[in-house]
């Protein structure tokens, strides 16, 4: 046995086998030797949901050494990327052929399999998740077999594949629209809370990628745009030095270290956490897209996000102000907001409207049940649809009336996995028992 557990330390397994297979004829192997046989098997990506969605109760599939690009059309800019593949070397490897994601989000960890399954976004009132950059999927489904969908082949297949939840089968291979590389001007600086709200609608127009994080028992703001611009732009990177002091010394290191003087010490959360809005400087740089849109993060946390309709988001956050002085725990992390354009992914959280994100955060080892279950209250309120890799307690019965199609994708899920050779505890709760 192996034991697994994901980044935050909220998921554990132990899988009686690990597979890794190096090529689809060995994943379409696997899958149907474990069907035939009648367990179960999951990918396991890597670890980092929040959600139990990877836990792998039976046999695992580990896709490390199924990565890579393996095809690129330079005049349609669609790259073909093997499941396994990182976000980070994808990123990477993309770099080296003049080419980038239109979007991401601002962690790099994950793999491409993982962050599409689970409906990983970024942030930008034109933009989608990371599903909606994908034009075609290669599939195994229970039986075994290999399968392709798009838009124009296995069209209930391909609205489903998209944001699976790895319901349907294994993924082998992903079809990205990507784009010629560029690059993204940033601008990070402290705001008064309301005057952010205020100009919220602005800056959605204004600025390509906006979001910004609100500090629990503070006014202040850190508000970050993310602006296009084209690869010849002259670019103005942070020196070594300045990433060095304001990334890893202040945002890792020293935030670090008042979350654990606050984890030791709950009094000294409400003090500790203005001092952090305090300690936030304004920042102005550029450089090429994937450079700028992801952020190392040192410092552990569990968190829940909920995507709501944008319109409804001053009514949530102030809802969500009032409960936060209320909660016997205090919190000693930020509240982050982001934005979406609505999609057709059956199962993406932006599923036909415009989205706005507000993801709430809780220093690891400290307690988060009743912030969680309060927020999720007050999204529930205006049909709020939970990030599927991150904390909530929502079940089938109430899933399936946040999204139009869900009878739909059970329907595909049934055809895909009759036995339920792919579901684990987590997708019994979410999707039913097959």
């Amino acid at each position: 046995m192996t034991a697994w557990t994901n980044w935050a330390g909220t998921a554990k397994a132990n899988p009686s086998r690990v597979h890794r297979p190096r090529s689809t004829a060995e994943i379409a192997d696997v899958v149907h030797g474990v069907s035939t046989a009648g367990r179960r098997v999951r990918p396991l990506g890597s670890g980092h949901s929040f959600t139990a969605i990877a836990a792998a109760e039976s046999e695992a599939l580990d896709l490390t050494r199924w990565t890579g690009i393996e095809r690129v059309d330079l005049e349609t800019h669609q790259v073909t990327v093997r499941a396994g593949t990182t976000l980070r070397a994808l990123n990477a490897a993309l770099d080296g052929i003049g080419l980038a994601m239109t979007n991401l989000g601002d962690i790099d960890a994950q793999t491409i399999a993982g962050a599409i399954s689970t409906g990983t976004h970024g942030t930008g009132a034109r933009f989608g998740g990371i599903a909606t950059q994908i034009v075609a999927l290669e599939l195994v489904p229970a039986d075994g077999s290999v399968v392709t969908c798009s838009a124009d082949e296995r069209t209930d297949l391909f609205h489903a594949a998209r944001v699976g939840l790895g319901a349907l089968g294994v993924l082998s291979t992903v079809t990205l629209q990507c784009e010629p590389s560029f690059v993204l001007s940033a601008q990070e600086r402290p705001e008064p809370l309301e005057q952010v709200l205020e100009d919220f609608d602005a800056a959605l127009t204004n600025d390509d990628h906006f979001e910004f994080y609100w500090f629990p028992y503070d006014r202040t703001a850190l508000v970050k745009r993310n602006n296009r611009l084209p690869l010849d732009a002259e670019r103005a990177p942070l020196s070594r030095v300045r990433q060095f002091v304001e990334y890893e010394l202040a945002e890792n290191l020293a935030f670090g270290g008042l979350c654990r003087v606050g984890r030791a010490f709950p009094k000294l959360v409400r003090p500790l956490s203005g001092l952090a809005a305090r300690m936030l400087s304004t920042r102005e740089y550029s450089d090429l897209s994937h450079r700028v849109f992801v952020t190392r993060r040192g410092v552990r946390f569990v968190e829940s996000e909920y995507a709501i309709p944008r319109e409804t988001l001053p009514d949530v956050l102030a809802e969500l102000r009032a409960l936060v002085p209320r909660l016997a725990d205090p919190v000693m992390f930020p509240v982050e907001v982001r934005v979406a354009a609505a999609d057709d992914i059956w199962l993406s959280t932006a599923y036909g409207r415009d989205s706005a994100y507000v993801a709430i955060h809780q220093f690891a080892g400290m307690p988060y049940r009743e912030y969680f279950a309060g927020f999720a209250a007050i999204a529930d309120q205006v049909g709020g649809r939970p990030h599927w890799g991150k904390l909530h307690d929502l079940d089938v019965h109430t899933l399936r009336t946040r999204y139009p199609h869900f009878e739909d994708f059970l329907r595909v899920r049934k055809s895909c996995d009759p036995a339920g050779t792919f579901t684990n505890t987590y997708l019994d709760r979410v999707l039913g028992k097959p």
